[in-house]
């Protein structure tokens, strides 16, 4: 037998017996709006490098220990429209839950129509159409960083209104009402000012009685407030 494929064949023994002994890490793809994502691409850096479709917005993987990538991307017509990378260490067997949120990829497929593909201006009646691209850029930005201003001076006089006595629980669904109807555990924890395990049990209790839900997002948590 060819020494190649014998030493193929070895290799593949190897890894799929480490496999056989292997912590797995699966999870669920979401969109921004925190809606299952279908027909995403994901990866893992392992050797051999995994690639699986997760066809009905999740996916699962058989590792053995280590620190790896983890990366999503959402394809259409060969180009990206989304994507994430997540890093994971697995230090032990047992079941990982790692779930990934694509965030657009405007980068990707961005060409110039005023520059040919030596880097020569076309026509000089495309300079218009750069400076409008820019003139956007540059507006949506100013609105962003607006938005962000404004949204960190409503946090801090929520945080101001919050009483120091009453339901816990109310705290916590008046805050994620004020923040849109989603937000992270750690921001809970931010505005109202008591231990990280008190926050855990009220949001648990929430969960339980089916008034918001829980999305693990690596090592934070999504709160969603569900809808009545």
């Amino acid at each position: 037998m060819n020494p190649r494929r014998i030493l193929f064949y070895l290799l593949s023994a190897i890894f799929l017996a480490s496999l056989a002994e292997a912590a797995t890490i699966h999870g669920t793809v979401y969109d921004l709006s925190l809606k299952k994502l279908s027909n995403s691409i994901v990866e893992i850096n392992t050797s051999p490098k995994q690639i699986k479709v997760a066809e009905n917005g999740t996916y699962s993987f058989n590792v053995p220990n280590g620190i790896y990538k983890i990366k999503a991307q959402l394809m259409q017509k060969n180009n990206v429209m989304a994507s994430v990378e997540e890093d994971i260490a697995i230090a032990q067997d047992g079941s990982y839950v790692l779930d990934l949120i694509l965030f657009p990829d405007i980068e990707e497929g961005t060409e110039d129509p005023g520059i040919d593909i030596n880097g020569n201006a076309i026509d000089g009646g495309n300079n218009d159409k750069i400076f409008l691209i820019g003139f956007i850029v540059l507006f949506t930005s100013g609105i962003a960083a607006g938005i962000i201003y404004f949204l960190k001076i409503r946090k801090k006089e929520n945080a101001e209104k919050i009483p120091e006595n009453g339901n816990d629980t109310e705290q916590v669904i008046k805050i994620i009402k004020e923040e849109g109807g989603r937000t992270t555990q750690k921001e809970i924890r931010k505005q109202i000012p008591l231990s990280e395990a008190k926050i855990s049990l009220m949001i648990a209790e929430l969960e339980h009685n089916g008034t918001v839900e829980k999305i693990k997002k690596g090592r934070g948590n999504i709160i969603i407030l569900k809808k009545k």
